[in-house]
């Protein structure tokens, strides 16, 4: 028995999300005291994976071919089927990325095994694995388990798991390099250039702090306010629906159920409510500061600090504080 994570790499870097599954991989790891490895595809990065190595596992493979160098969902789903063969893992864990959406389902059904994607939670019973998926955009939560021989496949919903839980390494695991037999012509489909917003846009998936807004703004002119404060603590800006739908704010500043997800170290909520749409795309932050007149409103219930106040009295007090502050 083993966990196998999936280490996705994007751009010269580890995507961020592959830091919660391999937080998830070593809590489900060490509950049932098997070996943990996490792997990576592509050519040539055996040495960057001395990264995931700075964390606790005990292999950290590369599924290396020059085929393998641009993503394709073919070459992928050989690849681990590879590792796979080769590790013979219990369970196959995944961080829900767009790669992962791709790929992983085609993986799961090529084994004829069961795929668990978007889970919010992973539990051991008499050491047996379930997972926890959200249904009806959040609002019920449903516990799933799997029959059948393993592997079993599951992918990990943003903020599930923090990142900033993993354990650092005592001593440095391995990294083996295995060469996946693959040939051209199994690769069948390429795939585009990865999709980018206009230059200059922020991915708020990997932002450490976010300032976003809610309808208790009432105006497009007030937006300035919320900016401010964002600039004043090092943060980008963001939304719920209701202001995106206004076109106060572009769509892809849009967090919730139909916008981003996102995981920050630090996300302040100025005049947000709290509705389930909405809080499906930040529950996972590690710290939640809300401001809102409403004390009744249900993101106190989420907050870890909050202020039931008028926002157009404490968002330029605060920005001035943090504005003196740094000077």
């Amino acid at each position: 028995m083993s966990i196998l994570v999936f280490i996705e790499r994007q751009a010269e870097r580890w995507h961020p999300m592959s830091w919660e599954a391999l937080a998830a991989g070593q809590q489900i790891a060490r509950e049932l005291n098997v070996p943990l490895y996490a792997a990576a595809v592509g050519a040539g990065l055996a040495a960057a994976l001395a990264e995931v190595t700075a964390n606790r596992l005990d292999r950290a493979v590369a599924l290396d071919n020059e085929l393998l160098r641009d993503y394709s969902a073919d070459g992928f789903v050989i690849a681990l089927r590879q590792a796979i063969d080769k590790f013979s893992p219990t369970l196959v864990l995944f961080p829900h990325t767009y790669q992962v959406r791709d790929f992983a389902p085609n993986l799961a059904a090529s084994l004829k095994r069961p795929f668990v994607s978007d889970a919010v939670a992973v539990r051991l019973t008499d050491g047996r694995l379930g997972f926890v998926r959200q249904m009806y955009q959040g609002k019920l939560h449903a516990d799933v388990t799997l029959d059948g021989e393993p592997p079993f496949f599951a992918s990990l919903q943003s903020g599930s798991f923090r990142a900033d839980q993993l354990q650092p390494a005592g001593q440095t695991a391995p990294v083996e390099t295995l060469t996946v037999a693959i040939d051209p012509s199994q690769i069948r489909t390429r795939s585009e250039a990865p999709f980018r917003e206009s230059k200059g846009e922020v991915d708020l998936s990997s932002a450490r702090i976010i300032v976003s807004v809610g309808r208790g703004i009432k105006e497009e002119d007030n937006i300035g306010l919320a900016r401010e404060l964002a600039e004043a603590i090092g943060g980008e800006l963001a939304a719920s629906r209701p202001i995106c739908d206004n076109g106060w704010l572009p769509l892809e500043r849009q967090i919730g159920s139909s916008g981003q997800t996102v995981s920050p170290k630090l996300y302040v909520a100025l005049g947000i409510s709290g509705a389930i749409q909405h809080v499906v795309g930040m529950k996972g932050s590690q710290t939640i500061v809300a401001i809102n007149r409403d004390p009744t409103a249900p993101i106190f219930e989420l907050a870890d600090y909050g202020v039931a106040a008028d926002l157009f009295e404490i968002v330029p007090a605060l920005t001035k504080a943090l504005r003196a502050a740094a000077e």
